[in-house]
């Protein structure tokens, strides 16, 4: 490749990763968006649903495992999982194979799980349609760039918290 060639690709491949970069900053904001304002229709703070949401698909989960998860302080957490449970999003089991019997477990109640469905139904639907435009090749390389993109911000997050 000529010196102009590569200079040439350079300038592209960083113009096509600030644009990247850019489409990610518009994602956070529209997801920001819709969970605010999924929130808001079942009466959960922003901090609530993602605890609830980490709940539904890694639990059951101890207390400590969820507020590491969440980046939560454990103060925070106590009223977060009491406003989840006085809403019958989930319950606290006490744990009977833990030696400490104030040990407890964090498990989603499944039967509210259909109104979060309704909720999101629209947001499924319309990644559905987007998901029919690409080939199956095309899903696999957006997926893993969505967990590489993930773990990146989990690696962030947890460089911020120190």
């Amino acid at each position: 490749m000529s010196p102009d060639a590569d200079r040439t690709a350079t300038r592209r491949h960083r113009q096509l990763t600030v644009a990247v970069r850019d489409a990610l900053r518009d994602l956070n904001i529209q997801l920001s968006l819709l969970n605010r304002r999924f929130g808001n229709r079942v009466e959960l703070r922003d901090i609530d649903w993602t605890c609830l949401d980490l709940v539904n698909r890694h639990g059951p989960l101890s207390p400590t495992a969820l507020g590491r998860l969440a980046g939560v302080h454990p103060a925070t957490l106590t009223g977060i999982l009491d406003r989840l449970q006085k809403a019958g999003w989930i319950v606290r089991e006490r744990d009977p194979e833990s030696a400490d019997r104030r040990a407890v477990t964090l498990r989603p109640v499944r039967d509210r799980n259909p109104v979060l469905y309704q909720l999101f139904s629209g947001m499924t639907q319309r990644m559905d349609e987007v998901c029919a435009d690409y080939t199956d090749a095309e899903l696999e390389v957006i997926a893993d760039f969505l967990r590489r993109t993930s773990a990146a911000g989990h690696d962030s997050a947890e460089e911020l918290a120190h």
